[in-house]
């Protein structure tokens, strides 16, 4: 891969139109790249994310997740304009959509949409490649069954890298060696995920329409896309009535929404410290009574 002197020359040779700077404005929400808004002399404006040089296999990875949901044609993603490195840092450059306001219109549309995505299956649960979520690495290797995939590459990977940081959790053992308990009258299809779908990943743009962006793509059960739009809020009766109408949801996923935003716990807990350490061991404290 090429190394660019800077942004704009990357931004020249993949659009084929020189680009320079006019002005650049830093852009709130994101913790673990630095965000900015671009805007050229000629008036072209992009969206920038930049991290340091070990961050470039990330952003590769989730240049081609935004590629693939694109792709589908069920929900709109940002176009991917190009990614790359300077001497110094990584960087993705992407379309700028300017947002806009939510309404229970714009939440029913990306129900609808979310549905329509899940809907796109491969006969195999995992990716064509490891990504990660936040700056976590996230494996994703090819696996048959769902179970074994969320039991290794997903809540045993958190609870290792964990116990690296010196913290164990209580009865995680117990949790590891029963969650087929979770799974008797349900069986996951490998459906394509955003992989980190929280509010703060979804929006709408002026026009009221959805679209999604920093993904942490891969083949799994869709309840665990579903789980975590409700660990921080941010997704209305709108978009959920929506989703149901398109795709219903088995009467399980109550306990499993548990289960899924679990990995979520312990990954906050990994990347941010122990205000999360509580959360999740809760969770495992409630999903252990259920056995």
């Amino acid at each position: 891969m090429p190394v660019y002197s800077s942004v704009e020359e990357a931004i020249s040779q993949v659009t084929g139109e020189v680009f320079q700077r006019n002005k650049s404005s830093s852009l709130s929400g994101g913790s673990i790249s630095h965000s900015q808004c671009i805007t050229g002399k000629d008036g072209r404006v992009f969206f920038c994310k930049e991290n340091d040089l070990s961050f470039l296999p990330f952003f590769e990875a989730e240049a081609l997740a935004l590629k693939q949901i694109r792709e589908t044609k069920t929900i709109r993603t940002p176009e991917v304009i190009g990614f790359g490195c300077t001497e110094v840092a990584s960087f993705l450059v992407l379309e700028y959509i300017q947002e806009g306001a939510s309404s229970p219109s714009g939440q029913k549309e990306m129900g609808h949409e979310l549905a329509r995505l899940h809907k796109i299956e491969q006969p195999y649960f995992g990716w064509v490649r490891d990504n990660c979520i936040g700056s976590t690495p996230q494996p994703n290797p090819k696996r048959e069954s769902w179970i074994e995939f969320y039991r290794k590459h997903r809540l045993q990977h958190q609870f290792e890298l964990a116990s690296q940081k010196g913290c164990s959790f209580d009865k995680a053992a117990v949790l590891l060696l029963n969650l087929e308990s979770f799974f008797l009258d349900y069986r996951p299809r490998p459906s394509l995920l955003h992989g980190d779908l929280w509010g703060g990943n979804a929006s709408h743009d002026r026009a009221g329409h959805p679209f999604i962006f920093d993904p942490a793509t891969y083949y799994g059960d869709r309840e665990a896309d579903i789980a975590f739009t409700h660990m921080f809020g941010g997704f209305s009766s709108s978009f959920y009535q929506a989703y149901e109408k398109e795709f219903p949801l088995d009467l399980g996923f109550k306990t499993r929404k548990i289960l899924y935003n679990l990995y979520h716990e312990l990954n906050h807990f990994n990347l941010f410290g122990r205000g999360y350490a509580s959360s999740a061991q809760s969770s495992i404290n409630q999903l252990v009574s259920t056995l």
